[in-house]
């Protein structure tokens, strides 16, 4: 940890926070001899993955039993407007 004054701060910020960001390191900033305020690296949200290849398990289908897909449907069971 660099402890730096605000006058120097100041006149060097550029260079601290290339610090921050090179080393990792954070920098306090002293008024008067007191810590005020500190500037640290964020460090980055890991987001969650998504495997967007499997479907999702709330999604899934289920057929009643002895049901074909790939039977063609009966009279009956055509909608009005095909009929």
């Amino acid at each position: 940890m660099i402890s730096v004054n605000m006058h120097e701060a100041k006149s060097r910020l550029s260079e601290l926070v290339k610090v921050v960001e090179t080393t990792g390191e954070s920098v306090v900033l002293c008024r008067n001899g007191s810590q005020v305020a500190e500037i640290r690296p964020i460090k980055p949200r890991r987001k969650a993955k998504i495997d967007r290849l499997k479907p999702h398990p709330e999604l899934k289908a289920t057929l009643v039993p002895g049901y074909d897909p790939t039977e063609p449907l009966q009279a009956d069971e055509l909608p009005d407007w095909m009929q």
